[in-house]
């Protein structure tokens, strides 16, 4: 199995190549040179390991939820491989990325989304050691989100930023955070090939960007009302 995996969706860049179990990756966080070492990144992977894209198997991106730029900086790059070269890509979530390597049982995952919300999603660790997703992601408020009453890790930048927030609202649930991690294509790749292996690979076309502002905002009526019914 050969699959390259790409991620733009925070301040870092980062390419990797996997092939047949062993990964190279190049990364570095540079908030605004994404479209500069992307390409050369990919390119220096590619000499490295003597391959053509098109003596690869697929392609993996982070798809979001991230920075708006970043994560459509890795789809157009993503996409314009698959098209040159006819491959199949998986799109891989970057809140998955993380929890990935630092999943213990369960984990909160909160990223900051700015003007005052977070992406959120929970994620357990399944019988093929790779992490699934309790419920839905989301991007919403601190005093909106949704968990089961067990103990997690906290992972991701949103545990830095509304750190006081976020434990007041899980209510001892979380005793250890680890707020500084960055998604890597390393493990996008680990997360793509299993995603390929359980028939999770696309079109070029279908390689969507995830956003989920777009597709779960709440009105500040509708939180009103989530509000009003919790308290009842």
């Amino acid at each position: 199995m050969k699959l390259l995996a790409l991620d733009t969706s925070t301040e870092a860049c980062s390419a990797a190549l996997f092939i047949d179990g062993e990964i190279r990756q190049r990364f570095e966080i540079t908030p605004k040179a994404h479209t500069k070492l992307l390409l050369p990144m990919i390119d220096s992977l590619l000499a490295e390991a003597q391959l053509t894209l098109s003596q690869l198997d697929a392609l993996a991106f982070g798809c979001g939820p991230g920075s708006f730029t970043g994560v459509r900086i890795a789809t157009g790059v993503v996409q314009g491989l698959a098209f040159g070269a006819d491959l199949p890509v998986v799109p891989v979530s970057t809140l998955a990325a993380l929890a990935q390597n630092l999943l213990p049982t369960l984990a909160f995952v909160a990223t900051d989304a700015r003007i005052g919300e977070i992406f959120w999603g929970v994620y357990q660790r399944n019988a093929d050691g790779f992490v699934e997703l309790i419920g839905k992601e989301a991007v919403l408020p601190v005093e909106y989100i949704e968990f089961p009453q067990q103990s997690a890790l906290g992972i991701g930048s949103g545990w830095r930023v509304y750190k006081d927030e976020l434990l007041a609202r899980t209510k001892g649930l979380v005793s250890d955070i680890e707020s500084d991690v960055l998604p890597q294509s390393s493990t996008i790749a680990e997360l793509g090939v299993y995603g390929f292996k359980q028939g999770l690979a696309v079109a070029a076309e279908y390689a969507q960007p995830v956003y989920l502002r777009d597709k779960v905002a709440q009105t500040e009526l509708e939180r009103a009302q989530i509000k009003c019914n919790r308290t009842e």
